[in-house]
């Protein structure tokens, strides 16, 4: 596995070593005790997987402690664009973004540890996202910053007329006005 780090510590690109003939194509897409040697050493309780038709926008959204989430996400058809953006008060990164693009071609997976907001926007339609995250979904932990917020300035790839947002993603608060609950 080749892991690429970003401008956020802690936020890794990871290549896994496809295997290709003329059947197809296998990787490994998870394995415990290669995240171990990188560093990610998370107990994944849950898997999530969702499909959306092209520019659906999920996002950004994390949750508070104690069920704060690190999760482990990738494409599984179609493609998005990626992006994870540093929430930890302290961080000399705080309010920088990490976007990248996730597609069934290139078998990327991005490591979003706790701390971060997450968020994604389809790039094609019948796109299946799946993801590990390392704590239980509870809705009272629930925060979240406005995708599109002018000062992140995230390049989603898509424009902002095209996006398909749901109403509780419609009035997050911008990230200046919204407080964060995770610290270095």
């Amino acid at each position: 596995m080749t892991v690429t780090e970003t401008l956020i510590s802690g936020v890794l690109i990871l290549e896994p070593r496809v295997f290709t003939d003329d059947r197809g194509y296998f990787y490994e897409s998870y394995s415990k005790r290669t995240l171990a040697e990188i560093g990610i050493d998370a107990d994944f309780l849950q898997d999530n997987q969702s499909m959306s038709q092209k520019g659906t926008v999920r996002g950004l959204h994390a949750q508070a402690h104690p069920f704060a989430q690190g999760k482990l996400v990738r494409v599984l058809q179609g493609s998005v664009m990626d992006v994870a953006v540093d929430a930890r008060v302290g961080s000399p990164t705080y309010g920088r973004h990490v976007a990248v693009e996730l597609n069934a071609a290139n078998n990327l997976q991005l490591w979003v540890p706790p701390g971060c907001l997450h968020g994604f926007v389809t790039l094609e339609d019948n796109t299946i996202f799946a993801y590990k995250v390392t704590n239980y979904y509870d809705k009272a932990s629930e925060t979240g910053v406005l995708w599109n917020d002018p000062e992140l300035a995230i390049g989603w790839g898509i424009a902002e007329t095209e996006a398909v947002v749901s109403g509780k993603d419609q009035v997050l608060p911008v990230f200046k006005e919204w407080e964060s609950p995770f610290t270095i």
